[in-house]
């Protein structure tokens, strides 16, 4: 069989889809993969795949791009003829469901990985922007097998809005996590906290770098980790933007890394303070393989993850004073964190192991 993956980023091919892909060639298919460029190009043909590029712009609205886009996956898939097709993200999903479906292939199995800035901002932009999004899933998913989708809130908000019948939608937990690269070791004393994340405002960077330097002021040994890359997509956070916080020593900003485990290592926290519309943050699946106590946001994909007081707690999303009280809180209570992290362990290996998380895409897919 030949299996065609629609990505909007090389870099999540494999870094979030990776095991995947193994997975599905190892059960003896063909994998053809899509992505926008030939970025990390390398590792993306490590996988054993065969690479087309299809150039777009994920975060530029543009109706002349996405209609060159459609017709571009169009004519590939024509070429292709594959017998499956696997898209995640929005225009991966709504130009590739509908480019499938009017060039006749039967199977296609979109991927809602979050439903992006488009759902959770409130302007009147996103309001307009949310209605052709709304029209275009409804036509993609028609086509479509079964939509899967990574957090439970996402599930109900689409069938609730009847983009897509109930009983064509169905949930897995994230994109899973590799629990051999990602595995614990023991918990750091000092009172680490380590952030990963794009630097763009609905991340909470704002508000985690606040909550640092209160948290600083009662507790300067405690130390505040963001690890990520600035970004070019709208809500990016400039440069001088966030000095103020790294020149008076409230955070410390190494910049993007290639392999967070190090970080990881060496944090005793992990926090993600999002109102991004996530799917399922591989980052605290990430954590939590490798034992970290929680702190993030009671926000869709995030609150999947965390159970109150068990593996962390949760906090109101744009609430820097309450971060602050939580990260406290935590720096007070040692044997609560000890618990925590034993917990996050073991739920991480109980339901967000990746080859528990794949075994299911793949019963899903019916390529197992």
């Amino acid at each position: 069989m030949k299996v065609l993956i629609i990505s909007p980023k090389n870099k999540t091919l494999y870094n979030f889809r990776g095991d995947l892909i193994k997975a599905i060639v190892s059960n003896g298919h063909e994998v053809v993969a899509i992505g926008p460029n030939q970025e990390f190009i390398e590792e993306v043909l490590e996988l054993g795949v065969r690479f087309i590029e299809v150039p777009f712009s994920k975060d530029n609205i543009s109706v002349l791009g996405d209609i060159k886009y459609f017709k571009n996956l169009k004519r590939v898939l024509a070429a292709e003829k594959p017998d499956l097709i696997f898209s995640y993200t929005i225009k991966p999903v709504i130009y590739g469901s509908l480019a499938a479906q009017s060039v006749g292939i039967k199977r296609v199995y979109p991927m809602v990985t979050g439903l992006g800035r488009v759902y959770a901002s409130t302007g009147l932009k996103a309001k307009v922007l949310r209605f052709i999004t709304g029209i275009l899933y409804k036509q993609a998913f028609k086509g479509s097998n079964k939509v899967i989708f990574q957090n439970s809130d996402d599930l109900k908000h689409l069938v609730g809005l009847r983009y897509l019948p109930k009983e064509k939608a169905i949930r897995v937990n994230g994109s899973g996590v590799n629990m051999e690269r990602f595995s614990p070791n023991a918990l750091p004393k000092k009172p680490i906290f380590l952030m990963i994340a794009r630097v763009i405002r609905e991340k909470g960077i704002f508000e985690y770098a606040e909550a640092a330097r209160e948290v600083k002021k009662e507790y300067p040994e405690a130390r505040f980790i963001l690890l990520g890359g600035y970004d070019n997509s709208i809500g990016a956070i400039k440069p001088e933007d966030l000095e103020q916080y790294i020149s008076d020593g409230s955070i410390e900003f190494p910049g993007e890394a290639k392999d967070v485990v190090p970080y990881l290592e060496k944090s005793r926290f992990f926090v993600l303070p999002t109102y991004y519309r996530e799917g399922l943050p591989r980052t605290i699946l990430e954590a939590m393989a490798m034992g970290r106590p929680i702190i993030t946001t009671d926000w869709p994909g995030c609150r999947d993850a965390v159970i109150k007081g068990v593996n962390g707690y949760l906090v109101k999303p744009r609430d820097s004073k309450e971060l602050v009280k939580t990260m406290k809180y935590l720096i007070k209570k040692p044997e609560e964190v000890t618990e925590m992290s034993i917990n996050s362990l073991r739920i991480c290996k109980e339901k967000y192991d990746v080859t528990v998380v794949n075994k299911h895409m793949l019963e899903i897919m019916e390529i197992s």
